[in-house]
């Protein structure tokens, strides 16, 4: 199986499984081109649809309906989920400007200080 996503405007509108016979050639070999024809019989031209994948394999991370697909990095792109993260250009992902803390304990982003704060939990 595979999953494709279709793209508008360089925006993920919609992701499905293809299934193995639909994307394998005669010589048993997957092809991304047969998906995409599978897909356009199924659904119609419009718009473009991309073979994603859930390990990263291809173009860097699975894609997820509201994700951008850069087509210069070949790679899709979750949306931004704060202002002050930078994204990595090696995995396209979002990176908070400090690290994620290295204890056992849970902590969620601030924006407002832009640092990590410690979730308190009741005990």
């Amino acid at each position: 199986m595979a999953h494709f996503a279709l793209i508008k405007n360089n925006i993920v509108q919609q992701v499905v499984v293809v299934g193995n016979a639909d994307l394998t050639n005669s010589e048993g070999n997957e092809q991304e081109a047969l998906g995409v024809a599978f897909c356009h019989s199924l659904f119609g031209t419009d718009g473009t649809w991309i073979q994603t994948s859930y390990n990263g394999n291809i173009r860097k991370n699975f894609a997820g309906i509201g994700h951008t697909y850069d087509l210069t990095r070949d790679a899709f792109i979750a949306p931004k989920p704060y202002a002050s993260w930078v994204l990595n250009e090696t995995t396209c992902q979002w990176e908070a400007p400090t690290p994620y803390p290295d204890d056992d304990n849970d902590y969620e982003w601030d924006e407002s200080t832009t640092s990590w704060v410690k979730v308190e939990t009741p005990e």
